[in-house]
């Protein structure tokens, strides 16, 4: 008899040990589902609609407080969504020639050349630089970002008129920028910053017109969040 219940504790054991595989195995599963179920959403959603997808998500789980890897996420889409937003509404004017959006893992960068927001030698906004930077400015404030302004010239010095140097000339256009930003669009100054760097950071050679040209720019960034 002694046998028999030695046996019978023994498989009552074994049996335990097996149910408590079988909720582990079962919570695996689970965590397994949750993450294909995320990797669905965002193949399915695509950038622009991360942010929205994985807020779906979320509610479908009972609407528990997000994880710090989700609110990433969800940041991430939305800079996606503003960057696409800001390259359709610019492009759709036919700049192409004079506008470009570059997405990197720290900024939306929006390069603007060299005639379409001042006159030679000037600071002052032209009438038709204002709906360019209102394409940007209705996208970005949508978003909590710091945007940093920088302006940039050729190498050729400047001779006579307001600006004795380029270092005055970008500085002036960059802060014509910042304050076109703050002032008319209502982007919050806190948010915003402006430096010039004259010749010093080209973007193309300066040998031929057309690398002077593409050297005399403003790029506003949208710096991406961490």
């Amino acid at each position: 008899m002694a046998l028999h219940r030695d046996r019978d504790e023994e498989l009552e054991n074994l049996l335990n040990r097996g149910g408590l595989w079988a909720v582990t195995y079962g919570d695996l599963m689970s965590f397994l589902m949750i993450f294909f179920l995320i990797l669905f959403v965002l193949t399915l959603r695509g950038k622009v609609g991360m942010a929205k997808g994985l807020s779906d998500l979320q509610a479908q789980f009972g609407g528990q407080d997000s994880s710090p890897a989700i609110e990433r996420l969800k940041d991430r889409g939305r800079e996606e969504t503003a960057a696409e937003q800001m390259k359709n509404n610019l492009f759709a004017r036919g700049l192409q020639e004079f506008v470009t959006v570059d997405v990197t893992e720290r900024r939306i960068n929006v390069t603007l050349r060299d005639p379409i927001l001042f006159d030679s030698g000037d600071a002052v906004l032209k009438a038709g630089a204002r709906p360019l930077l209102h394409e940007f400015a209705a996208s970005a404030k949508e978003l909590p970002n710091a945007i940093v302004v920088e302006g940039h010239t050729d190498d050729r010095p400047i001779r006579g008129g307001r600006y004795p140097t380029n270092w005055e000339l970008s500085m002036a256009r960059a802060a014509s920028v910042v304050r076109y930003l703050s002032a008319e669009e209502g982007i919050a100054a806190s948010r915003l910053s402006g430096s010039g760097f004259a010749e010093f950071k080209p973007a193309q050679p300066n040998a031929t017109p057309e690398g002077r040209s593409a050297n005399r720019r403003i790029e506003i960034s949208l710096l991406r969040r961490e």
